[in-house]
């Protein structure tokens, strides 16, 4: 009797339904986070103009945007750094060490004029590139909400990310190859996520650093 039931159902709504992880085309649900497979969703296109670009195109430079009394850039060194000191009552990041993903290496952090800068906060799609690839399109409040995502941040070392400026994967990849497959999927989520795209060589250096990790996934944000 079950089965009888089973295979009335199924005529009803179609086999697919019925099967677990699958979606209407046969594809399984689970992989469409790997990041091989969403690069391959995104646009191919040449690099638009850098005509009219300006910082102040995405809004204020590190806003609150999320109002939680704390700017983005404190914001994203309570989180990627350890053992942190705050100024008193404040959410201000005095000091703290981070395992910077770009080098391997451990960087102690203090606040200063002339200290600050040994750890910066990355976009991890730059500003200049998104300008060129599809943020030009975006509304004020979009570019200002890509801005300060801190999904699209990462607590860095500062001389790392000076020499990456506003390069893309097909010109700058970090300097450590075992954080480069987390590197490169970071980037592929935020262009899926604001609808942007990649040019050929970025494509083809993006693929090139997931042929070695097939499974790589999609980091969730």
């Amino acid at each position: 009797m079950a089965l009888a039931i089973a295979v009335v159902l199924m005529i009803g709504f179609g086999a697919d339904y019925f099967v677990d992880g699958m979606d209407g085309g046969g594809n399984s649900s689970s992989s469409q986070t790997g990041a091989a497979k969403t690069l391959e969703t995104l646009p191919i296109k040449g690099r638009a103009p850098k005509t009219g670009y300006s910082r102040e195109e995405y809004g204020p430079r590190w806003a609150d945007v999320d109002r939680n009394g704390c700017d983005t850039r404190n914001d994203i060194l309570d989180r990627d750094l350890t053992d942190k000191a705050y100024k008193h009552g404040t959410c201000v990041v005095l000091s703290g060490t981070l395992d910077d993903p770009y080098t391997g290496t451990a960087i102690n952090f203090v606040r200063g004029q002339d200290t600050s800068t040994a750890v910066q906060i990355d976009h991890v799609v730059a500003l200049s590139d998104s300008w060129q690839k599809g943020a030009q399109q975006l509304s004020e409040g979009e570019r200002r909400e890509f801005a300060n995502d801190p999904y699209n941040l990462l607590a860095v070392d500062g001389p790392a990310n000076q020499k990456k400026s506003d390069g893309d994967a097909a010109t700058w990849l970090p300097a450590n190859k075992a954080y480069r497959c987390d590197y490169v999927a970071r980037q592929i989520g935020v262009k899926d996520k604001y609808s942007l795209w990649v040019t050929q060589a970025e494509h083809d250096a993006m693929a090139g650093v997931l042929a070695s990790c097939p499974d790589q996934e999609v980091p969730k944000g």
